[in-house]
Formats: C-alpha cells, structure tokens, sequence
C-alpha cells in the first residue's frame, strides 16, 4: 500500500525535525519545508496527501499557504501549528478550510491522531468528488449512446422533462435502459445534488416491502430492534426511482398514491403522518395499461405516475445504434481489462446487426463482455460469438398463421406459440427460450404471465 505523503511547514529547524521523527516512525512519507513559498512550489510539483504547517513564518506565512493550497486542491486536508497564546490565528485558519490546529508543545499521540483523522476526512471528500465526477460523466444525456430517430425523439423528452418535476413513467422491455434513463433525467434536474434513490419493487419481499418504502417505528414487528429510515425518507429532497412498478401490491399503492398527493406517508407501527419531498420516476416492462383494465394496478395511480411517459424502443427497433453501442462497450472493457488495442472484426457487426437481441442493450454488453474474455487475440471476431447468436433466426413467413377476417386475440396467439414451444422442446426452459429466439428470463416472464405449467395444461388436456 503506498504510504501517505505529508509536508511538513516550519521555520524552526529542531521542531520540524521532531516533527518528521515521529510522523516517520508512524510510517508516513515525509516532504519539509522552512517557509511557505518553499513549501507552495513542493505542493505544486508533488502529490500531497496532507500538508501540516507553521502560523507564524517569514515571507509566506501559514494562512496565505493555506489560502493558495486550498484554492488549488480544496480537497486536500491543512493542519496548522501555533503557540498557545495565539489561539485566534488558529481560529482564523479554521474558517478558511484548515481540518484542526495543534499548539505548541504537543504530545506525540495527540498530533498522530489528529493527523489520522485529518487523512480519512481528505479521502472522504476526494471520494465524493469521483462519484460525483463519475455521475456527471455517466449519467448526463451525452453519455446515453444513441443516434437514431427514436433515440433522438427520447433524448428531446428527457430534456424537457428534466427540467420540471413532473412524475415520469418509463416503459420499456428489459434491458433498454431504463435506470439509465431516469439517472439521467435526476442528473439533468434541479434536485441532481441531492439523493438518487432507486427501488427495485419485484426484488424485494412482499412482507418487507411497506418498511423499506417508509421505514418502521422499534417494535413495530418482530426484528424491529430499532427505528428505521425507509427509502421515501432517505430520498427526501432528491428522486425516486421505482423499478417495475407494476409490482407493487394494491395496498402500497394506494400509500404511494397519498405521498404522491400530498406529500405525506406513516412509517410502519406509527399513526402521525410525516412528509417528504420527491420527484417519482417509474418504470415497468409490462403492459401497465393492461393491469389497469384487470384492476390489477390502481387507475388513479397510474394516471398519477404517467404525467409524462416515455417509451424506450427495443435494441432491434433501433439497429443503427449497434454500432455505436458495440464501440462505446468495447472501450469501457478495454479500459476494466487493461486491453487498449481491441477492436472488432467486420464479419461480428453483420452477425449483431441480424439478431433481434431479446435482452436488448444489456444483452449486447454482456456478449461483448463474453467475447473480450474468451479472445486471446485484440480483435473479436465471429468466432467468439455465442453460437444462438450466430445461427440464423427462424423467419416469421416459415409459420403459417391463418387471419380471419373478425380478427384475433393476440394474446391468446402468443399463448398458444409459447405453450406449443415448451411442448415441442419436453418443456425445458432453457431449450424452449433458444427455439423462440429469446432470452431465458424473457420466457419465464411469459410463462407466469399465462400461467403457463406443466401441469396446468396437462390437466385441461384430460379434462378436455
């Protein structure tokens, strides 16, 4: 692990050199300095992870040191030294940025723990500045890959959107991005300093989902050891992102439906109400209109959610943006696996350009993943495609679908398709979902959706 770099400030020689012992033999790299002007030129030519300095110095004292480091790093933490009557200059360099100040003499544990704890605060906000750094640079709309008119309609939407604090609804098959979307929009908005919550509401149990949405009250259930912030609280101020809507139970909605009215929800084992502030963005990848006419999904909720709804095209609606995607992954694996020279072969964009990518973006990041990992060579090629990808698609003209003329249910075809597959395939899912050209997931979704089983249909067919 590479040691800490200290500078060390004093015009004292005999102080600064007990200084240097002791930090030394505490394991830290040290830099010394007599005066400030010294000092500046080593800040500026090394990197510096602390600077601990002198008050009182001839030409450049320590309070214009202070002031020029932290105008040129504000993140890197200044302890500042002074005798023990002159108190108010350390208080003066306190309001200027320094972390903590040490008087003269000191004892030796106190200076190493005002030092340790000095250091973990400039790591702290050196992290908060690349995640910061990393959220703009991620997730503004320039980094949202995409050059087609239907990309182009949604980044006009975003725009506009995010200006307002109107809820959003993201609609969308899985894998098109829609998080990304809605990072977007928050980083785009006025809210983009505060939190970014996301709530993934099919990932988390039924029984526990009303206490991670508003929190509980100690007691409120058993395993309710202590009060508990929900993630409406935590999000207070900021956005938040509610993933796969659609599977809320009835009862929460109508709890997500007065916050979204007034403001106001109840952590759970508490009777007065609390309030928070948020922007709601959601986003489902099922026919969301279809569960409002099932009575499945709140009508008055869904009207509420979809002020402003934006529709995120399949990759295969949109496959001039292949390219472009496959390039901007390409580099990101290039960087993660120290690889810089990969490229693609010009035989893979024509394999990619005529497979439907049921899993959509993430399905082409995860493939491409899959090729730089099994390649030893810099250039990918057709080789180290997945072989479902390369053979080609059954067409839709190869079934014989007859269309009469008072029309059909396209459901019940799509059923009706899906139950044959499994049938034909001895109902093995990973099979069937390679016979259909889509993913794993994709079927299983499908499958609950029907309420497709083996035994389901076993049984109708005796009873038939």
């Amino acid at each position: 692990m590479k040691k800490k770099r200290i500078l060390l400030v004093d015009d004292d020689s005999s102080l600064r050199r007990v200084l240097e012992y002791h930090l030394r033999e505490a394991g830290y790299s040290i830099l010394t300095a007599s005066d400030g002007r010294a000092a500046f030129d080593l800040f500026t030519e090394n990197d510096i992870d602390l600077v601990i300095t002198d008050i009182m110095m001839p030409e450049i004292n320590g309070v214009e040191l202070l002031r020029r480091i932290k105008a040129m790093s504000p993140e890197t933490a200044v302890i500042v030294i002074t005798a023990y009557g002159s108190i108010e200059n350390a208080v003066q360099a306190m309001k200027l940025g320094a972390f903590d100040y040490i008087t003269k003499p000191f004892e030796r544990q106190a200076l190493l723990a005002t030092v340790e704890k000095a250091l973990e605060m400039s790591e702290l906000l050196q992290e908060n500045r690349y995640l910061k750094q990393f959220i703009q640079d991620h997730f503004t709309l320039e980094h949202i890959v995409g050059t087609s008119r239907k990309m182009r309609y949604v980044f006009e939407v975003v725009k506009k959107v995010a200006a307002t604090d109107a809820p959003v609804l993201l609609l969308g098959e899985s894998g098109t991005g829609k998080e990304l979307i809605a990072k977007a929009i928050h980083q785009n908005s006025s809210r983009r300093d505060r939190p970014f919550v996301a709530i993934n509401c099919a990932a988390i149990p039924e029984g526990l989902l009303e206490s991670e949405l508003f929190g509980h009250k100690k007691g409120a259930f058993t395993g309710a050891h202590a009060d508990q912030k929900g993630k409406i609280e935590i999000a207070d101020g900021g956005t938040a992102f509610f993933d796969e809507i659609a599977e809320l139970p009835l009862a929460l909605q109508a709890k997500l439906l007065r916050l979204l009215e007034n403001g106001e929800y109840a952590r759970v084992g508490e009777s007065s109400p609390r309030r928070a502030d948020i922007r709601v963005i959601a986003a489902t990848n099922r026919d969301i209109e279809k569960l409002v006419e099932d009575e499945a999904f709140r009508e008055d909720l869904y009207y509420r959610i979809n002020v402003v709804p934006i529709i995120l095209p399949p990759l295969r609606e949109r496959r001039e943006d292949i390219p472009l995607l496959a390039d901007y992954f390409l580099q990101e694996l290039a960087q993660k696996y120290n690889r810089p020279n990969l490229r693609f072969d010009k035989d893979v964009f024509h394999i990619f350009n005529h497979y439907s990518w049921p899993g959509n973006v993430r399905e082409l990041k995860n493939v491409i993943e899959r090729m730089v990992i099994l390649s030893s060579h810099d250039t990918l090629t057709a080789e180290h495609i997945p072989e479902h990808i390369k053979r080609p698609p059954a067409h839709a003209g190869n079934v014989l679908i007859q269309l009469p003329e008072e029309g059909i249910d396209l459901e019940e075809v799509e059923k009706d398709i899906i139950r044959r597959a499994l049938e034909k395939n001895q109902w093995n899912q990973t099979k069937t979902a390679r016979y259909l050209n889509i993913t794993r997931n994709t079927l299983i979704y499908r499958m609950q959706k029907f309420d497709l089983r083996k035994e389901n249909v076993e049984t109708s067919s005796r009873e038939a």
